[in-house]
């Protein structure tokens, strides 16, 4: 038996770059860093919030308090979702949810309160400053308003998931966030082929395309060759690199004689010298935003931001500073071997490496959404499941019940949210749209039920969301996401 213990003990306390290996593997040791020491808040502990908790939890992320309505304090069969069995039915839903969720993570710091949601956005607005960020689930449209405003007051961010029958939806709502390692799906390598960097065109200099030895030829690095062959361009071309078509393929054609890996690379690479000189005009419109003008308010990001801007200006002729990274190429291994405040070093290195991917994103309020959204085409699917889930909760606020959500009266429920859903197009400005019959009484037929696998879909694309806003890597749906499980379709909304 004690044996059995300490392997046990060995497996909880593993190290973490053992533990969460696969997630270093995308957003590295700052962005874990991040996400183990945020603060998260989740409103109301149902299917969503569990599924959108239990994924950051097995993530490694910190303190999550939940609060909840105590009127669901008991596990019934309709509330329970993967972590609550049958057998728990007599005990208190939160206890028995924090429980399952530090057998997960035993680290885990945990609390839990039994509040109702709605009660504690209106009377303890201050709670939420506490927090990195805040999930909110199954919020009612009135109390997602407010929750918006405590939060964007505070500067925290808001992550909004709702599941609803077979439809949901997820909302990401923060007044500024700005990201560094933006990931792009597609981006070019950082070499500077047409603009070298000093120490690369002293490198190449030493490097002699005609060298004798077959076996030191076919490992020259395409960097190089393209190099020379780029500034050999430019001498014969008044400086001017190949900008038409056929200037193109007449460059590549100057290294298709050599049948050998390197040169193959050369040619497939050729493409890179073409691209434009200096910084994107993204990262320009970053640099010229009046957050750039740095103050002793500013966050990192943009004292980082206003350095870029000076560095570009003085030091860099236009360009961002070298990420660092080397592709894979044919080469030999000596030849490439490199030298390896109140911003933390970390932070100035992932900034530098990442500067020509910078992002902020700037999010509407939610009141400002609803108020006045940029409406489209009614007829369109995710269209009409947003007008709808916004009209449950003018119908619930109008009857105190979700329509469809008791036994008997189905007709007049499905009469009254269609009467409220024409209401809210007016207010709109969308007279004479009309939503398709079936899906009314689709939505009554919901019943504002909680289905699981909807739920586990929601949590899932919800967590998600947090762990871009909290690692500051990836960019966070702007939108709302609309979730159309009828049609199995999803559509991010700009409203």
């Amino acid at each position: 038996m004690p044996p059995m213990k300490r392997k046990k003990e060995e497996v909880t306390m593993s190290e973490p770059k053992t533990k969460y290996d696969r997630q270093l593997r995308i957003w590295g040791e700052l962005g874990q860093a991040a996400l183990e020491e945020a603060s998260i808040c989740l409103l109301n502990c149902g299917p969503t919030g569990s599924e959108a908790l239990k994924n950051l939890v097995l993530g490694g992320s910190g303190a999550s308090p939940s609060s909840m309505d105590p009127k669901s304090s008991l596990v019934t069969l309709e509330t329970t979702s993967w972590l609550m069995m049958r057998r728990v039915l007599i005990n208190q839903k939160l206890s028995v949810f924090v429980r399952f969720f530090k057998s997960l993570m035993i680290l885990l710091k945990a609390t839990f309160i039994e509040e109702n949601p709605d009660t504690l956005i209106s009377t303890n607005p201050f709670f939420f400053s506490q927090f990195t960020l805040v999930i909110a689930t199954q919020l009612v449209e009135d109390s997602m308003v407010k929750l918006d405003r405590i939060c964007r007051e505070a500067n925290d961010k808001l992550v909004f998931a709702r599941s609803y029958g077979l439809s949901g939806f997820v909302r990401v709502s923060v007044k500024e966030h700005t990201v560094i390692d933006s990931k792009p799906d597609h981006f070019l390598d950082d070499l500077r082929l047409n603009n070298p960097w000093p120490e690369l065109k002293s490198f190449v200099v030493t490097v002699d395309l005609n060298v004798s030895d077959p076996v030191a030829h076919k490992h020259i690095p395409y960097v190089v060759i393209l190099v020379k062959i780029t500034d050999e361009w430019a001498q014969s071309h008044s400086g001017n690199l190949p900008s038409t078509r056929e200037e193109k393929k007449q460059f590549k054609s100057n290294m298709i004689s050599m049948d050998e890996d390197n040169y193959k690379e050369a040619i497939e690479a050729a493409f890179k010298v073409f691209a434009p000189r200096g910084i994107s005009s993204d990262i320009q419109q970053i640099c010229n935003d009046t957050c750039a003008e740095s103050s002793s308010n500013s966050s990192d990001f943009w004292v980082m931001v206003a350095a870029l801007k000076e560095f570009v200006s003085n030091e860099s002729d236009g360009e961002a500073p070298l990420e660092g990274s080397i592709p894979d190429m044919t080469s030999s291994t000596e030849k490439s071997v490199r030298d390896l405040s109140s911003i933390s070093k970390p932070t100035i290195k992932s900034f530098c490496k990442n500067a020509r991917k910078l992002k902020v994103c700037r999010y509407r309020m939610v009141e400002d959404e609803f108020s006045n959204p940029c409406v489209t085409e009614i007829q369109n699917g995710a269209m009409g499941f947003y007008v709808l889930l916004r009209a449950v909760d003018r119908f619930t606020a109008n009857y105190n019940k979700f329509p469809g959500q008791f036994d008997g009266g189905m007709d007049e429920d499905i009469s009254r949210l269609k009467t409220t859903a024409l209401s809210l197009l007016a207010d709109l400005g969308c007279n004479g749209s009309v939503l398709p019959d079936d899906l009314i009484n689709e939505m009554c037929r919901f019943g504002a039920s909680e289905l699981h696998v909807v739920a586990a879909f929601i949590g899932g694309i919800a967590s998600q969301e947090v762990i871009k806003l909290v690692t500051k890597q990836f960019v966070p749906m702007l939108g709302t996401y609309i979730f159309n499980g009828i049609d199995h379709k999803s559509q991010l909304l700009t409203l």
